[in-house]
């Protein structure tokens, strides 16, 4: 495998790691149309497990099958898939040595009564299906988030003893904040720091709005004169708050939206300086050729050709 001057960059960034480590992320830096640039565009499909089936994957019946998904992410050229323990044994035989996955250790559902997740896999898993990393969620702000993080300071020092790399999706919700509060930037910036802090290699976060959650943020925000009236302005905080940009930061897709309103979205992402995107729902609920004309275009973004 072929290892850009880019890439060797961004490895040197994670001082700590074993070479077993920094080749699965290389191999998912490394993948798809995107290589070598240091951006990445990932597919994840959890939403079955979090959302239910029917809200998940009606809009397209065909994407019910895992291999439709498989099959997706290798087609349009991305990075990595990312999915939980069932949809990745379905197709790994299959797809085997074709695009880099990742196992999504835990899950919620919408039957919860409270902002928690439950472990639905394991590093073990992961290491037996040759999975490059593991994903694990964490609620900053939840009632349980103390056990969550616990749990992914275990899974972590698992996986990284293994040679994996790990994925941290961060998303502030639950407890006292507001609804608005949960992508609020002083938030969002909070839970990617939180996640780097954590040990993660690459930090999933959704995109912040301008709002301000935090009274004691917002007077931080202001005597500092932190801008974020812009999405591009926001995204350089959030990437500012990982390590002074020196961890991977990828931005979800979130609910499904118009597509010049996603590709508004990605350059504006793009232009914070973010590594990139990790899209499910506007993607796989889509007809597959619009899917992959939709990701072919996302990626010209992040090539800087559109």
């Amino acid at each position: 495998m072929r290892v850009t001057q880019k890439v060797k960059k961004i490895l040197t960034n994670y001082e700590s790691d074993s070479p077993g480590t920094k080749t699965n992320l290389a191999r998912i830096l490394m993948n798809g149309r995107l290589a070598g640039s240091g951006h990445l565009v990932i597919l994840p499909v959890d939403q079955g497990f979090e959302h239910g089936p029917a809200r998940s994957f009606a809009p397209n019946p065909d994407a019910y099958d895992p291999h439709y998904h498989w099959r997706l992410a290798i087609d349009a050229g991305l990075n990595a898939f990312a999915s939980p323990l069932g949809m990745i044994e379905a197709g790994a035989d299959t797809f085997a040595g074709m695009i880099p996955t990742i196992l999504k250790l835990n899950s919620s559902n919408s039957h919860a009564t409270v902002k928690d997740q439950a472990i639905t896999s394991s590093v073990k898993d992961a290491l037996r299906l040759g999975c490059s990393a593991i994903g694990f969620t964490i609620y900053p702000g939840a009632e349980h988030q103390f056990s969550m993080m616990e749990e992914l300071k275990e899974l972590t020092l698992e996986a990284k003893s293994n040679g994996l790399a790990v994925v941290v999706w961060s998303y502030p919700r639950g407890g006292d904040l507001s609804k608005e509060g949960e992508t609020a930037i002083d938030v969002t910036a909070y839970a990617a720091h939180i996640a780097a802090l954590m040990g993660a290699h690459i930090i999933k976060v959704k995109p912040p709005t301008d709002f301000l959650e935090l009274d004691s943020a917002a007077k931080t925000y202001r005597d500092c004169n932190i801008k974020i009236e812009s999405l591009r302005q926001r995204v350089d905080h959030i990437m500012t708050t990982a390590f002074n940009k020196k961890r991977i930061v990828v931005f979800s897709g979130g609910a499904s939206k118009d597509a010049e309103d996603i590709l508004n979205e990605i350059r504006a992402i793009r232009d914070g300086g973010a590594n990139g995107s990790i899209i499910g729902r506007n993607t796989f609920q889509r007809p597959r050729n619009e899917a992959l004309a939709l990701l072919d275009k996302v990626i010209q973004i992040y090539q800087g050709k559109a």
